[in-house]
């Protein structure tokens, strides 16, 4: 059991570091700025549900690396599939997908009135 809950350890963590890449860019390696929304809302890709897409050059791809949901509710007002928002981005096209090595969206600058 003991053994268990070492290996269980162990590959967590080295999951959680794994996922803490996509937030750090690679200094050697231009930024580019993209659209970034849901592929089916927002850019009519032909998907069954709400998957992460950019689109650079025109042309829409579906992310890997990170997630519609790793980004907040994709379903609030500025989310995902109700808007298309700016990101910061590395990574490269391969099989036609976005395979992303860094992805940061933009600061909304957009105000929320709070009500009394």
């Amino acid at each position: 059991m003991k053994h268990f809950f070492c290996l269980l350890l162990l590959s967590t963590t080295g999951y959680c570091l794994q996922a803490q890449n996509i937030h750090v860019p690679d200094t050697t390696k231009k930024i580019q700025w993209v659209q970034a929304a849901c592929g089916k809302c927002q850019f009519n890709m032909p998907d069954d549900d709400c998957l992460l897409a950019v689109r650079i050059n025109g042309k829409a791809y579906h992310v890997t690396g990170t997630s519609i949901d790793d980004h907040g509710d994709a379903h609030a007002k500025n989310g995902f599939c109700n808007a298309i928002r700016k990101a910061a981005v590395q990574g490269e096209i391969k099989n036609n997908e976005f395979e992303a090595t860094y992805f940061k969206l933009a600061v909304n600058k957009t105000k929320s009135k709070i009500k009394h």
